[in-house]
């Protein structure tokens, strides 16, 4: 009777052990809460990620550079890890792009140009050593960097959860802002390695679609100190088919644009 007295409190005892150790569940909010669990908030805010494989909407973008303003329409097609399709118009459409994780293929049809390669064009012209999840991430409203992985620091502030990664060997090093009553993130701002400018990505808004939250509005500002160039995707018609084609193959006639 004693022995098994015995067994009941030290399992009793591990039990409590073990609840104690589990992270605390964090809540919505209205303002930030001040040394937050932050593998609690990893967890609440990857509940929001969007579970879709594909996804088709309209964007109108606008685009300013200080000096002039310009807006097209694009037929934008997404599906989860393989492609990114992208028809761009003025009335008439101009351009096709696509991307997958292993090239980049894009045409124009004024100059009849077009361009192969691999995504080391994109990252040529950022700066950055961008991967096909993070332009993919871009678009479904999620971190470049996973807040689950790795250690990561909370800086104080009234308004968001902002989160900062820590150590040296980190291929991007964004700060992250969250809102503390929905976990969806808010902003991702990098200082771009080498150079002096600051990349910011602002998630405006959001809706709700089948029970899935995406972006609606996107605003990518790059600011170097004196100029600032921001362009604006404002997402319309936005569903999610079980069957999308991507359309795309480069006119024989096309001359190859050499970087």
């Amino acid at each position: 009777m004693e022995q098994t007295l015995k067994h009941s409190i030290f399992l009793l005892g591990l039990t409590f052990f073990f609840i104690s150790c589990k992270s605390v569940a964090v809540l919505p909010t209205k303002t930030p809460i001040k040394n937050v669990d932050i593998s609690a908030l990893a967890t609440k805010i990857k509940s929001n990620y969007p579970k879709i494989n594909k996804v088709r909407s309209r964007i109108r973008a606008t685009y300013d550079d200080g000096k002039r303003e310009q807006q097209i329409i694009v037929q934008f097609r997404l599906e989860k890890q393989k492609k990114i399709w992208m028809s761009a118009s003025m009335i008439i459409p101009i351009a096709k792009l696509m991307i997958t994780p292993e090239e980049v293929l894009f045409y124009e049809k004024f100059q009849k140009n077009y361009f192969k390669g691999s995504l080391d064009i994109i990252n040529s012209l950022t700066n950055m050593s961008l991967r096909y999840s993070d332009i993919e991430n871009l678009f479904l409203g999620k971190p470049f960097l996973d807040p689950s992985l790795g250690r990561w620091k909370q800086v104080s502030n009234p308004k968001n959860y902002i989160l900062l990664p820590q150590g040296k060997r980190i291929r991007l090093k964004p700060t992250l802002f969250f809102n503390p009553s929905t976990f969806i993130l808010n902003e991702q701002r990098f200082l771009i390695p080498g150079t002096n400018q600051t990349l910011t990505i602002k998630y405006l808004n959001h809706f709700r679609i089948e029970g899935e939250i995406l972006p609606q509005l996107i605003e990518i500002t790059l600011f170097d100190g004196q100029i600032l160039k921001r362009l604006e995707l404002e997402f319309t018609r936005t569903d999610f088919p079980e069957k999308l084609n991507f359309p795309f193959q480069i006119p024989a006639e096309y001359n190859e644009i050499q970087f």
